[in-house]
């Protein structure tokens, strides 16, 4: 059932965040800040920037060790936190088997506090190998670590004072919601199982909407409400002239996972404005309330204001009778 059908808000839209502030700032934008790239000062305005844009939601990508330099997500999400009131902020997603629970147990919790209750805890597993063994953990056993984190996390948050104790881990957070990245079978089932929303990666329009009918079965046959997982999907975006904004796209990606430009072929929205817009809202038709963009260059929020422009148009004449 679409946003429409179902008489639900507009489909949200959000922006993960630069993972790294160089080239950020257009020319002409009176920026003053210094020359050295990522300062929280930069950082802070890049967040006033995207909610003043009227992004829905901040977003931060988690890797520990990268071909390319990346920003680290919770330490971002702190600074946008401060720097924003309204909109929600995530990960998307961090890879739990490189953490340790209780630690991220912590920061989950501080950061939910700091932001007013608007933290999101996205997870995932991660699926480069090189990163697992820099790290010292076993890929192989990724799986388990997500689940077993996950199970200690749930048992942290809701756990009472322990008075007789000197160690606790306190102050207590209000429930932070857990969301699910990846479109795997596994993924699927353990986002059914657990977890407050799913927000794959990688995956077409097309495939969205089957993907989204076999997790509100496995969601119902784990024992909840097939509704009680929230549908997201995170999209590559260009906005430019047609060919021009698909080629600059797919090679600015490349260059960020490092791997070869044809991963990125089917799944990248690129072009006019209108085109990226129309691309996007078959994903709302496909049953996604939330839409997270991830811009494919450099000047994130600008490309992000022209996509939510018209995506807003879009919605006005697409989904008629939901309040945008």
């Amino acid at each position: 059932m679409t946003p429409a059908a179902s008489g639900a808000l507009r489909p949200t839209l959000g922006l993960i965040l630069p993972t790294t502030l160089e080239k950020e700032f257009p020319a002409g934008t009176g920026n003053t800040f210094g020359a050295t790239p990522g300062t929280a000062a930069e950082l802070t305005e890049i967040c006033r920037q995207a909610e003043a844009t009227g992004a829905d939601s901040l977003w931060a990508v988690d890797h520990l060790f990268w071909p390319q330099p990346i920003n680290e997500a919770l330490t971002t999400l702190a600074i946008a936190a401060a720097a924003t009131r309204r909109p929600i902020l995530g990960t998307c997603v961090l890879q739990l088997p490189l953490r340790h629970p209780a630690a991220l147990a912590k920061q989950a919790a501080a950061l939910q506090l700091l932001s007013d209750g608007r933290f999101i805890l996205g997870l995932g597993v991660g699926s480069h190998e090189g990163e697992y063994q820099r790290a010292g953990v076993d890929f192989h056993r990724r799986g388990r670590l997500m689940d077993e984190g996950i199970a200690a996390m749930r048992e942290a948050w809701a756990a009472p004072p322990e008075p007789e104790s000197a160690y606790r881990l306190e102050p207590v957070s209000p429930r932070v919601p857990i969301w699910i990245g990846g479109a795997s079978p596994a993924a699927i089932r353990r986002t059914a199982a657990v977890a407050d929303g799913w927000v794959p990666l990688f995956i077409s329009a097309a495939e969205y909407g089957p993907a989204l009918r076999t997790l509100r079965q496995e969601t119902e046959r784990a024992g909840r409400d097939p509704d009680a997982v929230e549908p997201a999907v995170v999209v590559f975006a260009r906005v430019g002239r047609d060919g021009e904004a698909q080629e600059r796209g797919i090679r600015w990606l490349s260059e960020l996972y490092g791997i070869p430009g044809k991963a990125f072929e089917r799944h990248l929205v690129a072009g006019t404005s209108e085109m990226c817009a129309t691309s996007l809202a078959r994903f709302v038709e496909a049953g996604a309330r939330h839409i997270v963009i991830m811009v494919a260059g450099a000047n994130a929020v600008q490309h992000f204001g022209y996509l939510r422009s018209a995506f807003l148009a879009r919605a006005e004449t697409v989904f008629s009778g939901v309040p945008v």
